[in-house]
């Protein structure tokens, strides 16, 4: 299968889409990261919303304060969650256990 050819404005109109998206996910995580949001929130959010929901889990889990790399692993590996699992991916039990965490 070949790879469309698209026009410089279809070009534009797809950057621009994808820095949309991108400042969003990064806006949500900075709420989070800033105490404006908690973490169940966001994650509520994130389901919700279909740009927001390709956040992966443990950006999301990394943004928290007090919560590093270390720590977000650790959490990821006892909710069973896998290490590239977006949270649009999660199960009804996982988003459970993880506002179960935070809640």
């Amino acid at each position: 299968m070949t790879i469309p050819q698209l026009s410089s404005e279809q070009l534009g109109a797809a950057r621009e889409a994808a820095t949309q998206a991108r400042r969003a996910r990064a806006e949500l995580k900075d709420k989070v990261k800033g105490g404006e949001l908690s973490f169940s929130t966001a994650l509520d959010k994130a389901l919700e919303d279909e740009t927001l929901s390709r956040i992966k889990v443990i950006d999301l889990l990394r943004s928290v304060p007090r919560v590093g790399v270390t720590r977000a692993t650790e959490i990821m590996e006892n909710l069973q969650i896998a290490p590239n699992r977006r949270i649009r991916g999660l199960g009804r039990h996982q988003v459970e256990r993880l506002n179960e965490q935070f809640g």
